[in-house]
């Protein structure tokens, strides 16, 4: 099956994921991808990834360990929305002074740079702008 926008379609599968209270979600792995859930990783909103072998030798699969919190009967999930906003048709570039806050810090902006993919609060630090690829929180 073709896709137009992998990302977008990562960020829906987290989503849905999540929607559906899943411990895993699957889906066809690239190295922006990898990247995004290195990002979601350190920044707590996910528990694990892993790359592996997919059904063909050719094929690997990204695997993400959502993460909730809670107990079993008040589990609630730590993603609690996520928003593409960079698309194909329609890309959002930002200057490094106008990199948006996502709910006043809470939330964050993954973002594609020069320097390579980070959030918005790193990418200020580092002194760079770039797209924006999506938000969490």
């Amino acid at each position: 099956m073709s896709v137009n926008d992998p990302i977008a379609d990562m960020l829906t599968r987290i989503r849905n994921g999540v929607m559906a209270e899943k411990s895993l979600v699957a889906m066809p792995t690239s190295k922006t991808k990898v990247e995004i859930a290195r990002i979601l990783k350190e920044e707590g909103f996910i528990q694990n990834y892993d790359v592996v072998e997919g059904d063909r030798p050719t094929h690997q699969v990204l695997r993400i360990q959502l993460k909730y919190v809670g107990d079993r009967r008040q589990k609630r999930p730590v993603i609690t929305g996520v928003e593409r906003v960079s698309r194909p048709g329609r890309r959002v570039y930002t200057h490094k002074e106008d990199i948006p806050w996502i709910l006043s810090g809470l939330g964050i902006a993954i973002l594609t740079t020069p320097k390579g993919i980070m959030t918005g609060q790193r990418a200020r630090k580092v002194g760079v702008g770039g797209e924006i690829i999506c938000k969490v929180w």
